[in-house]
């Protein structure tokens, strides 16, 4: 496996990235009534994807692909536990403490809180002894993103690169994965002090988007930097974006936290608790 999996990551270093990814995004959201039916009853089945959670369980109702990838779910399929919770459904598939200013990617293999945060090293240094966890989303998931607490949005940070896959096998032979792909870095100001939340691009990602500014990725390839002034509040467990086709979050947290009976790879879902602060329960309250 070893060897397949380092096979499948050198094979992805010549690809047009970019060009596949919008290739695909062009498919994904073509209205065409057959093309879009085919591809999707082809993917539902494909990936076992439980369509009685979607609000809309009838495909025809959807436009395009991307619109059934990215479907809203019904009101009661993802309640909102304590504490800090998973942002999206998927693997966690890493997390811990930020050591030296450096994440765990995989086992054997870190990367730089500053690199991933676009070369701010003072938005970095805010980090320094706090928390991480990364949140992988598999095709078959929902593609949503949300808060995993209160949070007033300060800037956003747009970072371009690469588009390797993020899965465990390229997350095991690419180094520095996460730092190395397109990225949205969206950085809020908590109760728990700054929290970053990185939605990370990957090959066939059409496009991220997010609920204050619409469709981000892809840009021309170029950083850019927003700031808000006018406050942007999201609620705990609020939609803050979304992938067209999956990806992956990484969360950076200010201060310690503690992950509970975690262990890494295990599945969660958006909503379920994911830590406690190492501070008063009180200061968790949304």
């Amino acid at each position: 496996m070893t060897f397949a999996q380092r096979a499948f990551a050198l094979l992805q270093y010549p690809l047009p990235h970019h060009a596949l990814s919008r290739l695909i995004g062009y498919l994904a959201e073509c209205d065409s009534p057959r093309l879009k039916n085919a591809l999707i009853k082809a993917f539902i089945q494909r990936f076992n994807v439980d369509m009685r959670e979607a609000l809309s369980e009838d495909i025809s109702t959807y436009t395009s692909f991307n619109d059934f990838f990215t479907r809203p779910l019904k009101d009661a399929a993802r309640p909102i536990g304590a504490g800090v919770v998973s942002p999206a459904d998927g693997t966690l598939s890493q997390f811990g403490q930020i050591r030296a200013g450096q994440l765990v990617q995989a086992k054997g293999h870190t990367f730089s809180a500053q690199t991933l945060l676009g070369g701010d090293a003072g938005l970095a240094e805010s980090f320094l002894g706090g928390s991480f966890a990364t949140v992988y989303l598999s095709p078959r998931d929902y593609h949503r993103v949300h808060m995993p607490i209160t949070g007033t949005l300060r800037e956003m940070i747009y970072v371009p690169g690469r588009l390797f896959s993020v899965n465990q096998a390229t997350a095991n032979h690419v180094p520095g994965l996460f730092a190395r792909n397109e990225r949205l870095v969206c950085v809020f100001d908590t109760e728990q002090g700054p929290m970053a939340v990185v939605l990370v691009g990957a090959m066939i990602v059409a496009a991220i988007e997010t609920v204050w500014a619409g469709q981000i990725t892809p840009l021309a390839g170029t950083p850019q930097h927003t700031r808000f002034d006018q406050p942007i509040t999201v609620k705990k467990g609020a939609e803050m974006g979304r992938f067209k086709l999956g990806s992956t979050v990484v969360m950076c947290f200010a201060r310690p936290l503690d992950f509970n009976d975690w262990t890494a790879n295990s599945t969660i879902r958006m909503g379920q608790t994911l830590a406690a602060a190492k501070v008063s329960s009180a200061e968790l309250q949304n």
